[in-house]
């Protein structure tokens, strides 16, 4: 969660790759993507008036799922790596927010301006969250450049910077061409353009993007953004308050478990 996205707070693509998984991870997946698309549908769509009972449906199908176990598999899905270049936070962090966007995605660029930026200094910066990306590009083509940019980015150590200026105001709207990615990396601050010209094409920077698609496939991720907090699937580019909740519940369960 077209070159534009329609009119809501998340990007849905209708073909997706079948994949292998777990029933536990089939069921979380069934979940994710119910709720991601009842959050983000129009207050007066179809899917949110047939499905409009997603409050207490919802849980129900989280109870089912933790049940049979696909929390702890969805919880195992944070690398907490600590080499990684698309991740913000400590790697023992007790909470870890993983992000699936797309950079020509409008409403990931609305979380990305008006949402992370209070979540990284209130929660990173005092050490309760880590904040892992996944490139997940449902746009096509310029959609896959921007994410292997933003990946040949951080080989600079200059991912944020570089998720800053493409998700910035009227930026999707420019385009992802080649040229205007290396202006992207320009206002980055990225030192070596030709470095990263080379590493943008490369086949490291397609493996990173399969590698982070097919996590998102496996588990049933249909829109942009999705996110899982520990394992808890949030989906489109909720309010602030929305995070913050998942976040002091992630925190909580994690202390009682380290106990």
């Amino acid at each position: 969660m077209p070159a534009s996205p329609s009119p809501s707070p998340s990007s849905s693509r209708s073909a997706r790759k079948p994949l292998l998984i777990s029933a536990g991870v089939a069921l979380a997946a069934v979940t994710l993507g119910i709720v991601s698309w009842q959050a983000t549908a129009p207050k007066d769509s179809p899917a949110r008036s047939s499905a409009g009972s997603s409050s207490s449906s919802a849980p129900e199908a989280e109870s089912e799922a933790d049940s049979a176990g696909p929390a702890a598999q969805l919880r195992a899905l944070a690398r907490r790596e600590s080499g990684d270049k698309l991740a913000v936070g400590r790697a023992d962090a007790p909470v870890v927010l993983i992000e699936y966007s797309d950079f020509k995605c409008g409403y990931c660029g609305k979380f990305a301006r008006d949402t992370e930026p209070a979540l990284v200094k209130k929660y990173v910066e005092d050490g309760t969250l880590r904040i892992e990306w996944r490139n997940f590009p449902i746009f096509g083509a310029d959609s896959e450049a921007a994410a292997k940019a933003a990946w040949a980015a951080g080989q600079q150590d200059r991912f944020a910077p570089f998720h800053s200026a493409a998700y910035a105001e009227g930026s999707k709207e420019k385009g992802f061409g080649e040229d205007r990615l290396v202006e992207l990396a320009r206002q980055a601050g990225v030192p070596d353009l030709e470095r990263f010209k080379k590493d943008m094409a490369g086949e490291q920077a397609g493996a990173a993007l399969r590698k982070d698609q097919e996590e998102g496939y496996r588990i049933g991720v249909t829109s942009t953004p999705s996110f899982l907090v520990n394992g808890q699937p949030i989906a489109g580019a909720q309010p602030l308050d929305a995070f913050a909740a998942a976040i002091a519940k992630a925190k909580t369960q994690a202390q009682a478990a380290a106990k």
